[in-house]
């Protein structure tokens, strides 16, 4: 219960006239004895107008982002509209050079009615790999998935992709799943990393599932001739081979929004999209670095501009802060 000043300086008149004890009166009185020892010290030491209640004022944060950076963020979620908070907090910083979190473009656009549906983990962290890799060209995974292209029946898109870094090394779009296409697959990841070019200690290992094309005596004579070995997914198990499975989720997300008609149609979309996955997209999993920053080994400088950025925003923002701060006392000085 709120009191105004008139009616704490009766509580406190009463107190004192009484013949009870402070604390039986203050008892009877309903009245907390720290509440009124605070009354009494603020009339001793300023009268009865002293007792009045403070009007509550907002505080003000100094790490406020300023308004120019949240309207920066909010047209550039309008712009580009596919793009997580959390996505959009690291691209901002990343072009911008100013830091802004997840939480705070979440709460922003949330104000603006700009969040979409949430997204839901399909996949557990204890499902990962049991060896994870532990650099580039260690461990790489491969796999099929299909389309279909009206008029033109299946399509099959063979995908070798870098176990530690994401990285999509080379596709093929094929009218079947046999092993001479992972092999065509497989020798277009080895002429872009120049593995078949070089001697290296140790060549990557293949990971798959087991399908009849995995399987075949062909793949495994291929396999030794590039002294390769190979690795294979325990049946009915899919999260073992995960990341190339996830690669094959978020794909199909932006491909099949379309329909397509010829396969050139079909391999321009996925070319379109192995160049954003690759160079773009930040992966949560990752440190929200891309695939392209992590295996062209360029993952620990951004990583460490990111954390000077953070420094440098911050210590903006409190100079800004204690800047405002200053003005007011210095204004509020004239005006007195």
């Amino acid at each position: 219960m709120r009191y105004t000043a008139s009616e704490k300086y009766e509580i406190i008149q009463l107190v004192e006239q009484s013949s009870l004890s402070v604390r039986q009166t203050l008892r009877r009185l309903d009245i907390h004895h720290s509440t009124y020892y605070n009354w009494l010290k603020r009339f001793y030491e300023g009268g009865i107008d002293a007792l009045e209640d403070n009007q509550p004022h907002p505080q003000v944060v100094w790490n406020q982002v300023p308004d120019n950076h949240r309207q920066a963020i909010v047209d550039l979620a309008l712009e580009e509209p596919e793009l997580s908070p959390r996505e959009l907090a690291v691209r901002y910083t990343d072009n911008q050079r100013y830091y802004i979190s997840e939480s705070t473009v979440y709460r922003l656009l949330k104000a603006h009615d700009l969040i979409t549906s949430p997204t839901y983990i399909l996949m557990q962290a204890s499902d990962r790999f049991q060896h994870p890799s532990r650099r580039i060209n260690e461990l790489w995974q491969t796999d099929f998935t299909y389309f279909k292209i009206i008029g033109w029946g299946w399509y099959y898109l063979s995908t070798v992709l870098d176990d530690y870094s994401r990285f999509i090394l080379s596709w093929r779009l094929c009218t079947s799943m046999g092993a001479g296409d992972v092999m065509d697959t497989l020798n277009d990841a080895l002429d872009f990393t120049g593995l078949d070019q070089v001697k290296v200690n140790h060549r990557p290992r293949l990971l798959s599932d087991n399908g009849p094309c995995y399987i075949s005596g062909d793949l495994a004579d291929y396999l030794d001739s590039k002294d390769m070995t190979h690795t294979r997914g325990r049946p009915y198990h899919p999260q073992t081979q995960g990341k190339i499975e996830r690669w094959h989720r978020s794909m199909k997300n932006q491909i099949l929004l379309n329909h397509y008609y010829l396969p050139g149609e079909l391999e321009e979309s996925i070319q379109r999209f192995v160049m954003h996955y690759n160079h773009e997209r930040y992966h949560e999993s990752l440190d929200n670095l891309t695939p392209a920053d992590v295996y062209y080994g360029r993952g620990q400088q951004i990583l460490e501009e990111r954390v000077m950025i953070k420094q440098n925003t911050m210590a903006q923002r409190r100079q800004l802060h204690y800047g405002r701060q200053l003005g007011h006392n210095l204004m509020g000085q004239t005006v007195s």
